[in-house]
């Protein structure tokens, strides 16, 4: 069974008197920075100078540093740029001050499972992961509640690791929901596992295929993105409030019908011969390389899938829904 901590198993003080740098102001860096804050933590924020983010940390009431800077004057510092940034990041701006009894965190194990951060042996390296955008881990926090996280502890040089890791995390406000303990590679392998295959790309795909199908077959472009698109929230919220059978109580029994007849007509074993091959991808590091790749070569195919998505008509049909629809 999963391990779990809250509130009562984190000692907040443990890290009160810790200067922590937050590398990075996107999605999760702002969320970060601003919970720990509140929670009384000593933040330090770093950007480049060209950083598109600075503006609204400094409006967000912050002093912003350079990433080598805050990295200098900080005992922990969390790694929140982009997955594909962070060697450099690191490289650059945070291995020469990451000197001995300092802790390096990170929100996502990517760069560590994979090689592409590698930290001295004299710090401490652990992860705090929260389940869910920075905007909504913000959100939640102001309410007085918080997001699920998972964490790790991936090297403990100081002995402390475990208390700095889950008190940061409590800082955060995820110990209020709760937090759950992994691996590296079990958060890494299965992040991008759920990424790919339901949450990204298997739903999104799904989506499209339906509305290809729908509008092929004659009916109208704006029900089938009515039915094919724009409900799945409501399902979703369903199977986030109570699960699989909650949904299917909470549906019609022609719904839940049609769910047993025809999901193991779409879903079959041919989806999961390449659900397998998608995780093996994962687990041998096939994807990893390939992404690392594409970052090299300047995201000529990231760039091309991109424009190519921005294109179908889907997108057009939901535009034109939406302003109709408010």
């Amino acid at each position: 069974m999963a391990k779990i901590y809250y509130d009562r198993d984190a000692d907040l003080a443990t890290i009160l008197s810790k200067q922590i740098a937050i590398i990075g102001y996107g999605s999760q860096g702002h969320a970060h920075a601003l919970n720990l804050r509140d929670s009384g933590c000593n933040v330090l924020v770093g950007l480049p100078e060209i950083s598109r983010s600075r503006q609204r940390a400094e409006q967000d009431g912050w002093h912003v540093l350079l990433p080598a800077e805050a990295a200098s004057h900080a005992d922990i510092i969390m790694l929140l740029v982009p997955d594909q940034h962070q060697h450099q990041v690191y490289e650059q701006d945070i291995k020469m001050h990451l000197t001995a009894g300092k802790m390096l965190l990170t929100a996502h194990g990517f760069s560590l499972h994979y090689a592409q951060i590698t930290p001295p042996t004299n710090v401490d390296v652990a992860m705090v992961a929260p389940n869910g955008p920075g905007a909504i881990l913000r959100q939640v926090f102001t309410e007085g509640k918080g997001i699920p996280a998972l964490w790790t502890v991936y090297q403990d040089f100081t002995g402390h690791a475990e208390a700095l890791t889950v008190a940061y995390a409590r800082a955060l406000g995820c110990t209020r929901a709760g937090i759950i303990q992994t691996t590296l590679a079990e958060e890494t392998e299965t992040d991008l596992f759920a990424e790919q295959v339901v949450l990204c790309g298997g739903l999104t795909a799904l989506i499209r295929t339906a509305f290809e199908t729908l509008v092929e077959a004659g009916y109208q472009p704006e029900i089938a993105y009515t039915c094919c698109l724009q409900e799945v929230k409501l399902i979703a919220d369903l199977l986030y409030r109570g699960g699989i059978n909650f949904m299917h109580n909470s549906i019609s029994d022609t719904a839940e019908f049609g769910d047993y007849m025809t999901g193991p007509r779409i879903i079959d074993s041919h989806t999961r011969t390449q659900m397998r091959a998608a995780l093996k991808d994962i687990q041998d590091g096939t994807f990893a390389r390939a992404w690392i790749l594409e970052k090299q070569a300047g995201f000529p195919t990231l760039h091309t899938m991109r424009q190519r998505d921005a294109q179908h008509p889907i997108e057009a049909v939901g535009e034109h829904l939406r302003q109709m629809l408010p």
